[in-house]
C-alpha cells in the first residue's frame, strides 16, 4: 500500500486530501499537535465524513493513522519513506512544520539521493510553491537539489468545511463535516512522479489563473455574501438566509460578475465568460445548501487578513484596474467588510476582528485604506473618496440596490 504523510488533522486533512488518498488506495498517516486526535486515529484506524445534503451520506475513511508532530525523529522516519506527502495545515503553522518536512528530505536523501517527493500544498494561499521553497532552501542549503527531489504541488481549494459545534465535536472527536464537492485542482506541471491516480484530482497547466480564480470568486463571494448581508440584518446567521434576500444574491452574483470580467481580461485563453459565470451560478448554489449550515461569521471573520492588499476583496480590486475595469461594486464590498461585526455561537467576536476595530477602524475610512489595505494615499486619491462615498452610505443605512454605484 502507498503512503501519504498529511500534515494537519483538521477539516481539509480528514474531509478532503485525507479521504480522496485513503479511498484511492493510499494509507494516509496524519501528523498533527492535537494528541486526542492523534491517539483516536491510532486506535480505530478509520473516522467518518458527513456529507452535508439534501440527505446526509457518511463516507468511512480508513487507513489512517497518527503521529505527533512533537515526535521529530517518527516524523521524518514517515516523510523519509512516503509516497506523496501533504500539507493541510493553516499560514500561521508553516514555520513549525516546514523544518519536519526538511528533516525528512535529508533522511530520504541520505538513504536514496534520487528519490522525489511531491508534496502537495492544500492551502489557498498564493505563491505557496514559492514560499516553501524559500523556507526549505534556507534550512537544506545550496548542497540538498531541491528543484530536481521536491515537487511543490500548488491547490485550490474549493471543498466548504464549515466550523462544527461543540455538541458536534463532543459527539465524535474524528467525525468531520462537509459538502458534497470534491475536486481538488492542482497544478501539473509541478510533479517530479507521475501524476497520482486518485479519485477527485484535477491538474491545470496554468495554476496561477486558477488560484486566482478560487480566490477572486469563490473567496471574495463568501465575503461580499457575508458582509452584506450583516449590514442587511445583523441577525443572519447563515448564509443560506442572507442570499434568500433577493437584493442580496442579486448584489452577491454582481460583484461576483465583476471579478470574473476582471479575470477574464487577466486570463483569456484559461476561461470563458460562459465557464466563470456557470462556476458563479454554481457556487451561489452551494453557498445556499442548507444542510451545510455555513455560517456568515465564519465566511466573514477574520478581516486583517481578508482585507489585506492580497487578498480576495483588494487583490481584485488592484487586478481591475491594473486592466482600467469598473471595480465599484467590489469596493463596496471592501468597505462593508469594515463594518462587519459577527459574532460566534457563543456571542464573541473573533479575536483578531476587534484588533483590526482597535487598529485601523477607529482611525477612520482613509487610515484603514492606506495601512491595511494597501492603497497609497497620492495613488489611489479617487479610490479613497469612492469609499468614503460608500461609507457615508453605509452609515445612512442605504439598502444595496440604492447604492450610486
Amino acid at each position: 500500500m502507498k503512503k501519504m504523510v498529511l500534515f494537519g488533522a483538521g477539516n481539509i486533512g480528514r474531509s478532503f486530501i485525507g479521504q480522496l488518498f485513503s479511498r484511492s488506495g493510499y494509507e494516509v498517516v496524519f501528523i498533527d499537535v492535537v494528541r486526542e486526535i492523534i491517539d483516536e486515529l491510532n486506535r480505530r484506524r478509520s473516522y467518518k465524513v458527513v456529507i452535508k445534503s439534501t440527505r446526509d451520506k457518511i463516507i468511512k475513511v480508513e487507513n489512517v493513522r497518527g503521529v505527533l508532530a512533537s515526535d521529530k525523529e517518527k516524523v521524518e522516519e514517515e516523510i523519509s519513506t512516503a509516497d506523496i506527502a501533504s500539507s493541510c495545515v493553516g499560514i500561521g503553522a508553516l514555520p513549525h512544520i516546514i523544518p519536519l518536512i526538511a528533516g525528512g528530505l535529508k533522511k530520504r536523501y541520505d538513504i536514496d539521493s534520487n528519490l522525489p517527493l511531491d508534496i502537495i500544498i492544500a492551502i489557498n494561499m498564493r505563491n505557496a510553491a514559492k514560499y516553501f521553497e524559500k523556507k526549505l532552501s534556507e534550512i537544506m542549503g545550496e548542497d540538498y537539489p531541491l528543484d530536481r527531489l521536491v515537487g511543490l504541488v500548488e491547490t485550490s481549494i474549493g471543498k466548504m468545511v464549515p466550523l462544527m459545534t461543540e455538541e458536534d465535536k463532543k459527539r465524535d472527536i474524528l467525525q468531520i463535516f462537509a459538502e458534497p464537492y470534491n475536486t481538488l485542482i492542482l497544478d501539473k506541471k509541478a510533479f517530479k512522479n507521475p501524476i497520482p491516480d486518485v479519485m477527485g484530482l484535477s491538474p491545470k497547466e496554468n495554476m496561477k489563473a486558477w488560484v486566482d480564480r478560487k480566490l477572486f470568486i469563490h473567496n471574495l463571494g463568501h465575503a461580499v455574501i457575508s458582509y452584506l448581508g450583516y449590514l442587511y440584518d445583523s441577525s443572519f446567521t447563515y448564509l443560506y438566509e442572507a442570499l434568500e434576500a433577493g437584493e442580496l444574491y442579486s448584489g452577491t452574483r454582481e460583484t461576483m460578475i465583476q471579478s470574473a470580467e476582471i479575470l477574464l481580461r487577466e486570463y483569456p485563453k484559461e476561461f470563458t465568460k460562459k465557464g466563470l459565470e456557470e462556476h458563479i451560478d454554481d457556487l451561489l448554489e452551494r453557498f445556499m445548501n442548507k444542510s451545510l449550515g455555513d455560517t456568515i461569521y465564519r465566511t466573514g471573520r477574520d478581516l486583517l487578513r481578508k482585507l489585506g492588499p492580497d487578498d480576495r476583496l483588494v487583490g481584485a480590486i488592484r487586478l481591475g484596474l491594473k486592466h482600467k475595469m469598473d471595480v465599484d461594486k467590489i469596493l463596496y464590498a471592501l468597505v462593508s467588510g469594515f463594518y462587519f461585526r459577527a459574532t460566534d455561537e457563543s456571542g464573541s467576536m473573533f479575536e483578531k476582528d476587534i484588533e483590526f476595530i482597535e487598529k485601523y477602524f477607529k482611525k477612520g475610512i482613509e487610515y484603514t485604506l492606506v495601512n491595511l489595505c494597501g492603497f497609497e494615499l497620492e495613488k489611489y486619491q479617487e479610490i479613497i473618496q469612492k469609499c468614503k462615498k460608500y461609507s457615508g452610505a453605509i452609515k445612512d443605512g442605504l439598502k444595496y440596490n440604492t447604492i450610486p454605484f
